[in-house]
């Protein structure tokens, strides 16, 4: 498992992390198996929101009921959760923040969040209540670090005109196929072409002079939600046709080189991987390591259909 330093914070975290989504109607030996194989491969970092399971904190309760950890434990694992996505709309009000941690605390049975993210961009946000909801968090030991989850950089930066803890990561989309972060980028200023086009305000090069750690959600996703393309050679025959000499040559599965492409990006990018399988956080653990070149790197990036000009 590679591992990474969390900026500004003294600890080091794997470069795989368990999403906790799916967990709701699995049952507390699942659940527990899940978490074991995760630790075992090297997994020390463990996602949550308080949207996730239908109702609100349910996978957070479900986690806190199966996963008990001693005070030693639970120093040597990361547990992040979301916040500010409510029913028809966001809320980044100091209320909603502060009630949900609580709520998240309490269900996840810990003391304090390693890590809360706010989880979508509330464009009525007022930063300030914002900086007293995690001031009021951070003084009380509830939560240690704080970040955000599919913002922008000028989103980030009025936050940060208030808030006074760093902000330390960014959730966002990202997979071999769906890469507008990486891609738009790579082929710049190409009127006419779609890939070209800037949607996020150059998040990547702003992540990596900020010191921000980007965590990719959906890395096995073809786009948003709409199936995976591992193995799907209707869509993605070249790609699978790649990935599958890869992962052959480096001795790991598909999913291990969809992991690979990744973690060899030099911003040192989190995957949340959010399986209910233990083998796939096994496969996705193994992959993280891969050595990809540069060749390889940019051939599986041609292969999902992305320009190099």
């Amino acid at each position: 498992m590679k591992m990474y330093p969390l900026p500004r914070t003294g600890l080091s975290v794997s470069s795989v992390v368990l999403g906790l989504m799916r967990i709701a109607t699995m049952s507390k030996a699942e659940i527990q198996h899940l978490v074991g194989a995760a630790r075992d491969a090297g997994v020390n970092v463990f996602d949550h929101a308080d949207i996730y399971g239908g109702e609100r904190h349910l996978c957070e309760a479900r986690f806190g009921e199966a996963v008990s950890l001693t005070a030693a434990e639970r120093e040597q694992v990361v547990i992040q959760s979301k916040v500010g996505i409510r029913k028809g709309f966001f809320d980044f009000s100091k209320e909603h923040i502060l009630r949900s941690v609580d709520e998240s605390l309490a269900a996840l049975r810990t003391d304090y969040l390693d890590l809360l993210l706010l989880h979508r961009p509330d464009t009525l946000v007022e930063p300030e209540e914002v900086a007293e909801a995690f001031e009021t968090l951070h003084s009380a030991g509830k939560v240690r670090h704080f970040g955000v989850s599919n913002h922008t950089p000028g989103q980030i930066e009025l936050l940060k005109s208030a808030v006074r803890q760093p902000l330390i990561a960014n959730q966002v989309q990202l997979s071999l196929t769906h890469a507008p972060l990486i891609a738009a980028g790579v082929a710049a200023n190409m009127a006419g072409l779609d890939q070209s086009v800037d949607r996020d305000n150059g998040l990547l090069d702003y992540s990596r002079l900020n010191n921000m750690m980007l965590q990719a959600w959906s890395p096995f996703q073809k786009g948003l939600f709409n199936g995976v393309f591992l193995g799907d050679r209707d869509a993605y025959a070249a790609l699978n046709d790649v990935i599958d000499d890869l992962a052959s040559a480096y001795g790991v599965t598909p999913t291990g080189i969809a992991v690979a492409w990744i973690t060899r990006h030099p911003a040192r990018i989190q995957v949340v991987v959010g399986t209910t399988k233990p083998g796939r956080v096994a496969e996705a653990a193994a992959g993280s390591a891969v050595p990809l070149t540069r060749e390889e790197w940019y051939r599986l990036f041609i292969a999902a259909g992305h320009v190099l000009p």
